[in-house]
């Protein structure tokens, strides 16, 4: 273990680094100083904020959305040299997977990642792989990854002729691995086990039974040979930070405390907070059905502070409130505050690439293949 902030082990971590002085966090000229360097790179720079960003980095954003929506925005601004993604590091590995040669993709804090995303290690996967390969179950298994996964993870789905999927299309990508193309016996799902779970259980009508929890800390996974064969999706022991930790408990207060509350909640979160709510959906369904709700509407959001907030402030006319009482934000995500930004992009007014994300070439391609896959779901 590391004391935090006293040493670092970039061979655990996306990056830790940040040469050079970023301005200080109190100077009042921050917001003047990150619009003068955008005007002054005009076209040559595209900068993306995800929907949990801060609102002082949401500012400059040319384009917000979720990180695939990001990702293809920046592969559709050729003209842009330098992509500044205001994400975490999974979404800007792949805005580079899928721009072009002469773009390149930059991350304003190297040290913004994510915690689902490294619940992963391409190393962990690999094993779990061998064991059912062991068991002679690999063959009819396809691997179906979360977009919140890692640039190598992705290449491992693709080398396996599997796919990548997003919140949004989760459901038809289990129905492609499971269907007459694939004809698979079992879906290996990596890294959100609550994703898995919600989609295979309450939209494509299998049982809690037809599941099993794959621990890659735990030898052969912590389950047994016979359970691996039975079950229709291993779910990775992996999940999202803030959206695991909403409960039952939470759904039931905020239903006392508002009785006519609509609870609105991320299939990210856990099975028992999901079946209890009454609408569920990706970051963008959620953002549709509250801007397209009448006045007076009342929303319980389970998803991340920044983006509920962002709702609430923008609907003064109707009752958004965060799902859970206690304070939440993406922690990793935030690490992309107003100082880091300013850093990137007056550096590159001085001609300087800061925090530049390179995916290895044979990675990407067949991370690529995974995520052409996605696009080419039926």
């Amino acid at each position: 273990m590391l004391l935090l902030g006293r040493a670092a082990d970039p061979g655990s971590e996306p990056g830790v680094d940040c040469p050079g002085a970023l301005p200080p966090a109190s100077d009042p000229h921050l917001v003047d100083r990150a619009a003068a360097a955008r005007a002054t790179l005009g076209d040559s720079v595209f900068v993306l904020g995800h929907h949990y960003q801060r609102d002082e980095v949401i500012a400059f954003a040319d384009v917000t959305g979720d990180s695939f929506r990001l990702a293809r925005q920046a592969a559709a601004r050729p003209e842009a040299s330098h992509i500044v993604f205001c994400g975490v590091h999974f979404m800007a590995e792949s805005a580079d997977i899928l721009t072009g040669e002469h773009q390149q993709v930059i991350l304003p804090d190297l040290a913004a990642g994510c915690s689902m995303a490294d619940m992963a290690a391409i190393e962990q996967v690999e094993q779990a792989w061998e064991t059912l390969a062991d068991a002679g179950l690999a063959e009819d298994t396809v691997p179906v990854s979360y977009m919140n996964s890692t640039a190598a993870i992705k290449a491992f789905t693709g080398r396996h002729a599997g796919t990548i999927c997003t919140s949004s299309n989760a459901r038809r990508a289990l129905a492609w691995a499971f269907g007459p193309e694939r004809r698979g016996r079992r879906v290996l799902f990596l890294p959100d086990q609550h994703l898995g779970r919600n989609t295979a259980v309450l939209e494509m009508g299998m049982s809690l039974d037809d599941c099993v929890v794959y621990n890659p800390r735990r030898p052969g996974g912590g389950v047994g040979t016979a359970q691996l064969r039975d079950a229709r999706m291993i779910l990775w022991r992996g999940h999202c930070s803030v959206h695991g930790r909403f409960s039952r408990a939470c759904v039931d207060e905020v239903r006392a405390r508002l009785p006519r509350v609509t609870v609105l909640v991320h299939p990210e979160c856990q099975y028992d907070v999901v079946t209890a709510a009454d609408l569920v959906g990706s970051t963008e369904y959620i953002i549709k059905v509250v801007d397209e709700a009448p006045p007076g509407s009342a929303f319980a959001v389970g998803t991340e502070l920044n983006l509920v907030r962002r709702l609430a402030h923008r609907h003064p006319d109707k009752t958004v409130v965060f799902l859970d009482r206690t304070v939440c934000y993406c922690s990793t995500m935030n690490r992309i505050d107003l100082p880091h930004l300013v850093w990137a992009l007056e550096s590159l007014t001085r001609g300087e690439t800061v925090n530049l994300i390179t995916v290895d070439l044979d990675v990407a391609a067949h991370a690529r293949k995974a995520l052409d896959q996605m696009l080419a779901l039926p």
